[in-house]
């Protein structure tokens, strides 16, 4: 807690229900769990694809799913770790192929009826329950300004909107919103809603994103550096600082700030990717924020992560980058 402000807490994200598009919701990953559990990380973001659930707008929902996520629900508080579900694709808007959206929920009165049933849905199902180790965060990313007519009046009265939907029903859910812009635009126009903001670990992008498939930003990147120069700016501590300012300015006004995603995919050296780490995590800490690392067990992980130049700890069969898993530990508030 700083200021009288209290964090999430520290984790990872997991993706077990991230696209319908790739393959089936698995079960929860329990050998996860009891890592986290073992090292006292006591946050999981969970990243979900609304199309599990809900396979058409304006059609039923899926029930068996819902059982699925009660597992998951089951398996991350019995260890006491708090699950935070997340929509990552929404009905009419996902980050990631927006474009396959039939629909868009910035615009769209049947978007957002549906983006409301979903969250009333899980408002009801988990009234009353688990207290401070549930939230629900609303929608991963938002667009950037003036995308498909995307401005902050809009969002904000979108999320407002859901927000008193789900407090109607349970009104002490705690709720999370993501920055603009892939999550780094802080939002001072939502300081007043008591909501917990989330924010993003990705800067410079030259360094969490080299070689990155699915970004077309990513083609003739330079081998990555920390610090380092990107996009006509020098990054450093000192920029990374800066760069968090208006996050800052938000938890000043009263509002908690966690950092729901950051990492770095597998190809940067590992060398360079924990001189970033280390920079990320002791302005993480002296701001007093907890975060969720994408992800868990893959390219952006802390296991398998497979970037050049890492020494690994076996932990059951887990391939840990232990000095990650070091730096991760050091960082914390406790």
């Amino acid at each position: 807690m700083l200021n009288g402000v209290e964090h999430l807490g520290y984790g990872f994200n997991a993706q077990w229900a991230y696209s319908s598009e790739s393959e089936a919701a698995k079960p929860a990953d329990t050998r996860m769990l009891d890592f986290m559990a073992k090292y006292n990380f006591t946050f999981l973001r969970l990243p979900l694809d609304y199309r599990y659930w809900l396979p058409k707008i304006g059609g039923p929902q899926n029930q068996e799913f819902l059982k699925l996520l009660d597992s998951y629900v089951h398996e991350s508080v019995s260890r006491g770790i708090h699950i935070s579900v997340n929509l990552h694709r929404a009905p009419g808007y996902c980050i990631n192929g927006w474009e396959k959206e039939s629909t868009n929920l910035w615009a769209d009165a049947i978007a957002q009826d549906a983006f409301e049933d979903l969250w009333t849905t899980l408002a009801e199902r988990y009234k009353g329950q688990y207290g401070k180790l549930m939230s629900f965060d609303l929608v991963n990313e938002p667009p950037d300004i003036g995308q498909r007519g995307f401005t902050r009046d809009i969002h904000q009265d979108v999320i407002r909107r859901i927000t008193h939907a789900i407090r109607t029903i349970d009104p002490n859910r705690q709720v999370v919103i993501n920055g603009l812009a892939g999550g780094h635009l802080a939002m001072p126009e939502l300081a007043d809603l008591e909501v917990i903001h989330s924010g993003r670990g990705y800067q410079p992008m030259l360094v969490s994103h080299y070689k990155a498939e699915w970004w077309a930003g990513s083609v003739g990147m330079p081998t990555p550096t920390y610090p380092c120069e990107y996009n006509g700016q020098w990054w450093d501590r000192q920029a990374l600082w800066d760069f968090y300012a208006p996050w800052r300015e938000v938890q000043a006004m009263g509002r908690p700030v966690h950092i729901g995603e950051f990492g770095c995919y597998r190809y940067t050296d590992n060398d360079v990717a924990l001189r970033w780490f280390s920079d990320l995590f002791s302005i993480y800490k002296e701001s007093g924020w907890g975060y969720s690392l994408w992800e868990f067990d893959g390219n952006f992980g802390i296991a398998n992560h497979n970037r050049p130049g890492t020494v690994y700890e076996n932990f059951e069969g887990l391939n840990i980058d232990r000095a990650l898993l070091n730096l991760m530990l050091e960082s914390r508030i406790e």
